[in-house]
């Protein structure tokens, strides 16, 4: 099998693919079929452009991050009901 040679792209063409998408209204699918490149090249290229960095990392993280603040969240909620009943109890004992 022969290897597929990988194609390089010149800023000034990726900077017209992008245009396409932003300026003309074209759809990725749709772009990309025109000009012959992938569509999940041309949101990458988007976002080289705009200077938002792809962090593939990014979902983990927030997936980590969430997780902590349910814990965090469980463990207040149960300490505000215990400070509830502890005031209830106070106030019963007062009147």
């Amino acid at each position: 099998m022969a290897k597929k040679k990988r194609r390089n792209y010149t800023k000034e063409f990726k900077e017209e693919a992008v245009r396409l998408i932003t300026e003309e209204g074209y759809s990725y699918a749709e772009a990309g079929r025109n000009l012959g490149v992938n569509p999940n090249l041309l949101s990458r290229w988007k976002h080289e452009i705009e200077g938002v960095e792809i962090d593939p990392g990014g979902a983990a993280a927030m997936q980590a991050e969430l997780k902590r603040l349910r814990k965090e969240n469980k463990r207040l909620k149960l300490e505000r009901e215990i400070l509830k009943k502890a005031a209830a109890f106070f106030a019963k004992e007062q009147g």
